[in-house]
């Protein structure tokens, strides 16, 4: 071989070496994060087996950019829940679809918590804490039994809120709390405890007594003492109310996924809109509006906590959705969450004090306030149309090439379609108009 040959065959060796590291390499690393991974992948066959322990199961589609987005936060899950009796699994609906119309789904990516013949769909936020904390309290039972002092210091420091029963488990105190549990054992942990246990840790009169603990200070469901004297549908109806109005905390942040449940307290709610950036900071002067607002109900929960329930928004755009506007930040919104109505204050919020806050809640109580907006159907039909045009300029400004071709296409097609029915005629028409005049001539 000559020595030109040699080098060339060299080189080729060294190519070949470089690339079977290189494979080599990635595939042990994409088998060591398959192996990190603690994703179940289920099939079909998951319908036969699902009465067998207890799941956790995002149903997806590989081509959905929001199951993208929520994969490696639900593999973060599977490692929380590892020791858990909370099996996770994660099923390609359009790979299995029998499995798809089994459990209804209807949209990507949904997420079911399932035990036995119970299905329970996930509408909380995607992130790894609030679907571990999702997982565990739907993996026990609606009421947990604390049996130790030391236990309710671990649950204050493991919740940001959760409910205590207090006393004996009898009676229609009990009866209405568990049932409350079951109903809301979805959005947040309930307990009960003995009263010399809970002595050690609440300040109470005498059991029984239903003690919600949030943001380290507890309250008490104000009637609890005097159940016994109360109709005992009073009794259901004002218990459940309280659960349903206390499972917040003071000033929550706000989204897509737990509105819902805030505008089911039926208050007012009141809403700091910010604008986060992608690392989720907040601008200086933005943050000091936001911590006004938060200011007024630290200092004042007994004057609004009845009426008004407050919290922040870091994505504007959940605003617009609501005035069907555009919305500088920062800014107030108050939303009525039985009429669906909202009102905007008149002030600057840059230069909003709390003095000013005060005096636009109270008109909003005595209903001085002008209220915009509304459930009515002229308005339904603008907020869908505006939801639509948001939707068209989201998608142009992500792909404007693709968007073009999802409408240009269809477009050109009916404009084709058009043209074949109402020109047509026109040609037909001029043809004959020539036939007869040759015919003349």
């Amino acid at each position: 071989m000559t020595p030109k040959m040699l080098w060339h065959c060299s080189q080729l060796r060294a190519f070949l070496t470089v690339f079977i590291v290189l494979v080599s390499a990635s595939t042990l690393f994409a088998w060591r994060r398959a192996d990190s991974s603690r994703v179940l992948e289920l099939t079909d066959r998951f319908i036969d087996v699902r009465h067998e322990g207890q799941w956790l199961v995002m149903f997806y589609a590989p081509w959905c950019g929001y199951c993208k987005r929520t994969e490696p936060i639900f593999g973060l899950v599977a490692q929380a829940l590892h020791a858990t009796n909370v099996r996770v699994g994660r099923l390609d609906c359009t790979k299995y679809p029998a499995a798809a119309r089994e459990f209804k789904i209807r949209s990507y990516p949904t997420i079911m918590f399932i035990k036995g013949n119970m299905e329970f769909t996930y509408h909380g936020d995607r992130s790894r804490d609030e679907l571990v904390d999702y997982a565990l309290r739907m993996s026990g039972p609606p009421v947990q039994l604390v049996t130790r002092t030391e236990s309710v210091d671990m649950l204050k420091g493991s919740h940001t809120i959760f409910f205590m029963f207090v006393g004996l488990q009898e009676g229609i105190v009990w009866e209405t709390y568990y049932a409350a549990a079951e109903n809301y054992q979805e959005h947040g942990f309930f307990y009960a405890t003995t009263e010399d246990i809970a002595a050690h840790h609440f300040d109470f009169e005498h059991p029984p007594a239903v003690i919600v603990y949030k943001e380290e200070q507890h309250h008490f469901y104000p009637c609890a003492h005097r159940a016994h004297e109360m109709d005992p549908f009073e009794v259901n109806e004002t218990i459940h109310h309280w659960v349903n109005v206390e499972r917040f905390v003071s000033f929550p942040k706000i989204t897509r996924f737990n509105i819902h449940q805030l505008l089911k307290t039926k208050k007012n709610l009141v809403v700091a809109v910010v604008e986060e950036d992608k690392l989720n900071q907040v601008a200086t002067h933005e943050l000091e509006f936001r911590d006004m607002v938060e200011g007024v109900i630290r200092k004042h929960r007994e004057r609004y906590h009845e009426k008004f329930q407050f919290g922040w928004i870091g994505d504007p755009s959940i605003a617009h959705s609501i005035i069907m506007d555009q919305l500088p930040t920062p800014h107030l919104i108050v939303i009525n969450s039985t009429t669906q109505h909202h009102y905007l204050p008149d002030d600057d919020p840059l230069q909003m004090t709390p003095q000013a806050l005060h005096m636009f809640l109270e008109a909003i109580h005595n209903e001085s306030a002008i209220a915009l907006g509304g459930d009515t159907y002229l308005v339904r039909v603008n907020r869908a149309l505006f939801e639509l045009k948001k939707s068209l300029i989201e998608m142009w400004r992500g792909n404007p090439v693709l968007t073009t071709v999802i409408f240009g296409l269809p477009l050109g097609f009916l404009s084709l379609i058009l043209y074949s029915i109402f020109c047509g005629d026109c040609m037909v028409i001029e043809d004959e108009d020539e036939d007869d005049h040759e015919k003349k001539e």
